[in-house]
């Protein structure tokens, strides 16, 4: 699957999955232990409004602060649809090179960070939610590959928690291996 089909199938469900979201679920509980569900949707909104300037070319010096904060407002579901169709509709912008905060990125890869984000993120707000975590087989395949080449590096930066391991479903492996417990409940 290419970068991009894979990075607008998660972001399309991470976006289906905030529209699900009842008025008294924004401050439940989620597996990110310091995120309530609106910090962590608020989280992934603001990945998704980067990769409209980045996928564009600009760097992070152009967009500055103008993407910090509260990005979801009074309308955060409103927020989130538009901020996901913003980001697949820029997916497929024919560019070689991302500026991102480490340095230039082959665009590809950095569509399959942001997948992997999204697919790990959906898992977590669907936990938090009680609803269906949408993690297809074809989705955590995509991933789990991708991502086994780069598991030493994300946990050597702090990016992940500890492995956690003895899964034999591939999707409770791929979240034991982000230091996931697929039994958390909230």
């Amino acid at each position: 699957m290419d970068a991009v089909e894979l990075h607008n199938r998660t972001v399309g469900n991470f976006a289906q999955l905030v529209s699900e979201l009842g008025p008294g679920q924004w401050s439940g509980r989620t597996p990110c232990a310091d995120w309530d569900v609106r910090t962590l949707v608020n989280h992934v909104v603001g990945e998704e409004r980067w990769t409209v300037p980045l996928m564009a070319g600009r760097t992070i010096a152009e967009v500055g602060t103008s993407l910090d904060g509260d990005l979801l407002g009074d309308d955060p579901i409103g927020a989130a649809t538009a901020a996901a169709s913003a980001a697949q509709a820029a997916a497929g912008e024919p560019i070689a090179t991302v500026h991102l905060s480490y340095g230039d990125e082959d665009a590809s890869e950095y569509l399959r960070q942001l997948s992997a984000d999204h697919l790990v993120h959906g898992w977590d707000l669907a936990a938090a939610i009680g609803a269906d975590p949408r993690m297809e087989p074809e989705l955590v395949s995509e991933v789990a590959g991708w991502f086994a080449q780069r598991e030493d590096t994300y946990r050597s930066f702090g990016m992940i928690g500890d492995r956690l391991g003895g899964f034999a479903d591939p999707a409770d492996a791929l979240l034991g291996a982000f230091g996931r417990d697929p039994a958390w409940k909230p």
